[in-house]
């Protein structure tokens, strides 16, 4: 139990620092002063930085399909729940530590050199695309228009990755009702 707690502490600090800062920009020296975690404690919870970035990411993945999935899940009608991808995007691109997309950014920093990140990144994606595409068809909406969804979310959080503000998700759903039109 301590050790989850431990290990609980040491996640959280690494999500602000990593996610605020960069991961190549943040040491384990940061993180263990965030977490308030001595450096031989955080060593034994996560062996190296990579385990602990790896970790990071993980409970970052569940986390944000389990707040995406809560929202749309609250919405009734199927074709409505495929807009309310873009409605939550609005409400996460708005959070005032908003940095882009953790998936995109860690690609980004280490996709080229890691293939355990790129694949960790590439994974997340993934569910997200089948998350939309499993939305698209309860909606009765054809594989090729669920793609075309999946590429206005993903291009909005791109957008707001480099200018943050919920303009991004709103113009993606407007395209995404033309589409559905």
């Amino acid at each position: 139990m301590e050790d989850e707690v431990a290990a609980g502490l040491v996640l959280d600090a690494a999500e602000e620092l990593f996610y605020g800062r960069g991961i190549q920009a943040v040491g384990m020296d940061a993180v263990r002063t965030r977490s308030g975690i001595s450096l031989k404690r955080l060593y034994r919870l996560f062996a190296s930085k990579d385990e602990l970035v790896e970790a990071y990411l993980t409970r970052r993945d569940e986390r944000w399909r389990a707040r995406l999935q809560a929202h749309v899940s609250a919405v009734a009608e199927p074709g409505e729940r495929v807009l309310a991808v873009f409605d939550w995007l609005a409400i996460w691109f708005a959070e005032p530590d908003f940095r882009g997309c953790a998936f995109i950014n860690s690609y980004g920093e280490l996709g080229p050199t890691s293939a355990r990140i790129a694949e960790i990144s590439r994974s997340h994606k993934r569910r997200f695309r089948e998350y939309v595409e499993s939305l698209a068809a309860e909606a009765g909406l054809a594989a090729e228009l669920a793609a075309q969804l999946v590429l206005l979310a993903e291009g909005a959080m791109v957008v707001a990755g480099m200018e943050p503000g919920p303009a991004p998700a709103r113009d993606a759903r407007r395209a995404a009702e033309a589409l559905l039109r």
